[in-house]
């Protein structure tokens, strides 16, 4: 990610198939390592677990003090949970790593969000994803970072800030996917908005490898999305191929290769995104979604689809419908021909998988967000009510076995999370802590995963990787190239490949990628052949500092290398013929833009540019600048000047009154720098055309400091245009 840096532990290569992108690597027999556990279904196959238990004692291991909305994993004696920590001015998303048995923290790491909307109550969001073969915990915040932590220490082994390189769009809603992790590949979705081909919003599905942490792929199969969406993706085997499951924020429901990212079919469903998991029974794929249908009023849908159909499957397709069953969080388990799920108002249903018939119906509160986990023949399963519930489900109805009231009847512990299974120990977590229930014990041995025999079809589909790295002028980077058939199926990689440089001066010769030395700002693809099989990998060429853009020249663009700026910015010629750069204001979906220009590890430099806002119906723009990972904004209608890093948290920004006109050109200039322990953000911002100032208009202390991060601009064209010229950006003060 640093421009020039080739990253080491992936040698150029042709790799015969690939197969190791596709199968799991053998867990531990109790391991719990994702969100919906070992077979990612909700399913545990341990036995003799826990049927009652008190929040006073009664079968109890341990209480910790780590409240929360994200789901634990275990990965051996050792128990990871994503939380949100602090208050204000300390808010973080932090990882703890627990002994299993006793609760012990063992070790934490914390990470500052940035760049979100997402508010302080929402932080800890997903859940971790844990991997035996490498020993490493991925931990995806709800600000966007993916940070791979050693599972004995915490240190840290790589790190993507999917905003600054990627265009991640982090919402208020705060709903955040949790990774998934098959062979070498780590996999996780969300709302982006980057450059070229991939400039215009869309959920998109991301694979990195899990051990460098360079990507793989990146998949954009949806349509124009509704919501960031937090659907659990799961993986099974249909019809002789792998296919990952989920639920997209354009209302659809998604079938992809995990090894290539390709989409095998979509159910197009809802008006607004589909939060909950596929449950599997053979080659039937059943679904559900709480919001209104395409085809009617409804709200609510669960449906039963054919997992080996391809393409877009149509509203006449599904084997069986239920309309109004408004099974939109929650997502469900299967048992034999049977399937569990529970409804947002916390009524479990019971329906056959074969033709779709509700057997039963149990009410367990008002509130549900939490998915039932079945294990030795029992549901676990918390509401957001505050209740725990031990049920023994069959046919013909469901037996209360124990129902525990956690916190108090006048302020019960809200449960957002499913439970897990580990070991024989039940474990959840409520908003006051993290329960463990019952006796920990071994599991008996689980069965060792095999990796697929390859295909021996011919190759349609060609990974080749990485992609969406910046590199500088002058560097190199190894590449490799996975063959893969229709089915997603690895197969032998061709020898005879062509090659082709597009959208920037380089060359590939003997698998290496060569950027010219005098190569511009440019962004771009590589694309490799082979008969009818191809790939493509992206690139952004990214020149050391400094930058500088006056947008002079008749032929002057807005760079291509700028992450967010499509569709969103353009360069005018203005009547006095000054040409600039400007933040259209004619869609409002997209009226505010942060456009990043590099790569996510810079620091110690200084940003200016000009600055003008028009007003219309009495509404002024806003206008910044962007600096490791704070941003120092005019604010026009408010009439006023701040700094902060993430402005959706009390604590997290600082503000003066600053009256400034409309139509009226600003120079604007901002840097972040060390101060001991601490980093000082400051700006300051004149007329243009009169001399600079000596002092800094604004100045911030932060108590948790950035220390690094891309250079930018941002602009909010509430409902006028905003106009940028001599935008640069140089090293030191």
């Amino acid at each position: 990610m640093v421009p020039g840096t080739l990253r080491r532990g992936l040698a150029a290569a042709i790799i015969v198939g690939g197969a190791g992108v596709l199968f799991a690597a053998s867990l531990g027999a109790g391991d719990w390592p994702e969100i919906r556990g070992p077979g990612r279904d909700g399913r545990s196959a341990e036995t003799a677990l826990v049927e009652s238990w008190s929040p006073d004692g009664e079968n109890l291991l341990f209480k910790a003090p780590y409240g929360g909305r994200s789901t634990p994993v275990i990965l051996g004696d050792r128990l990871f949970l994503q939380r949100g920590v602090g208050d204000r001015e300390t808010r973080q998303e932090q990882l703890v790593a627990l002994d299993a048995g006793t609760g012990e923290l063992l070790w934490e790491a914390r990470r500052n969000i940035y760049h979100s909307d997402a508010p302080p109550r929402r932080v800890g969001w997903a859940s971790p994803a844990a991997d035996a073969e490498t020993g490493t915990v991925f931990f995806f915040t709800v600000g966007g970072e993916l940070t791979a932590f050693n599972v004995e220490d915490g240190s840290v082994r790589w790190a993507r800030s999917l905003p600054e390189e990627l265009g991640l769009v982090t919402t208020h809603g705060g709903r955040t996917a949790s990774p998934l992790i098959t062979g070498d590949l780590v996999i996780l979705s969300g709302l982006t908005s980057s450059w070229g081909e991939h400039a215009r919003g869309s959920q998109r599905f991301f694979a990195f490898d899990k051990r460098s942490g360079e990507m793989v792929w990146l998949s954009a199969p949806g349509g124009r999305p509704y919501d960031t969406t937090y659907s659990p993706a799961s993986i099974f085997s249909v019809n002789g191929q792998r296919l990952l499951f989920v639920g997209g924020g354009d209302g659809a429901f998604h079938a992809l290769h995990p090894a290539t990212g390709a989409s095998a079919w979509n159910f197009p469903m809802s008006k607004r995104g589909v939060n909950s998991g596929a449950v599997l029974f053979g080659d039937l794929a059943v679904v559900s979604h709480g919001e209104e249908n395409l085809d009617s009023s409804v709200m609510g849908l669960l449906a039963a689809l054919d997992a080996t159909s391809t393409g877009e499957i149509g509203a006449e397709a599904p084997l069986w419908r239920v309309p109004g069953f408004m099974g939109g969080f929650s997502s469900g388990v299967g048992d034999g021909d049977l399937l569990y799920q529970m409804d947002n108002s916390a009524n479990l249903a019971a329906f056959s998988a074969t033709d779709g018939t509700q057997l039963w119906t149990h009410n367990l509160g008002t509130i549900q967000r939490a998915s039932p986990v079945l294990a030795d023949g029992k549901l676990y399963v918390g509401t957001a009510n505050g209740r725990f519930f031990i049920l023994r489900p069959s046919r013909d109805g469901v037996e209360v076995l124990d129902e525990d009231v956690i916190g108090t009847d006048a302020i019960p512990e809200e449960i957002i999370a499913s439970a897990a299974v580990s070991d024989g120990v039940v474990y959840f977590v409520s908003n006051g802590g993290l329960y463990a229930i019952g006796e920990r014990r071994p599991a008996p041995d689980a069965p060792a995963a095999t990796p697929p025999a390859m295909s021996g079809a011919a190759p349609s589909h060609l990974v080749l990787s990485p992609t969406e790295e910046i590199l500088a002028p002058g560097s190199e980077v190894a590449l490799s190239v996975r063959a893969f058939d229709a089915t997603g199926n690895p197969t032998e990689a061709p020898a005879d490949l062509t090659w082709a440089v597009e959208g920037f001066d380089g060359t590939v010769e003997d698998m290496t990628l060569a950027v010219a030395a005098d190569a511009a700002g440019a962004a771009g693809k590589v694309t490799v052949s082979a008969g009818d099989a191809s790939g493509a990998a992206r690139f952004r060429v990214v020149p050391p500092l400094p930058w500088r853009w006056d947008f002079d020249a008749e032929d002057s663009r807005v760079p291509p290398q700028w992450v967010n700026s499509t569709g969103k910015y353009e360069t005018r010629t203005l009547e006095d013929g000054q040409r600039v750069l400007v933040k259209r204001a004619d869609n409002p979906f997209l009226r505010r833009a942060r456009v990043y220009m590099g790569p996510p590890t810079l620091s110690g430099y200084t940003v200016s540019a000009d600055v003008l806002a028009k007003t219309r119906r009495r509404q002024m723009g806003n206008a910044g600048l962007v600096a490791q990972r704070y941003q120092f904004v005019l604010m026009g209608t408010h009439q006023r000047l701040e700094i902060h890093s993430w402005q959706a948290t009390p604590g997290r920004t600082t503000q003066i009154p600053f009256a400034w006109e409309a139509d009226t050109w600003y120079s604007m200039k901002f840097q972040v720098v060390e101060d001991d322990a601490e980093v000082v953000a400051r700006g300051k911002v004149w007329p243009r055309g009169e001399d600079e100032p000596d002092e800094w208009t604004l100045e911030w202390r932060e108590e948790l400091p950035h220390r690094e991060g891309t250079p930018g601009i941002f602009a909010d064209a509430v409902s006028a245009e905003v106009f940028f010229d001599n935008i640069v950006v140089e090293p030191g003060e």
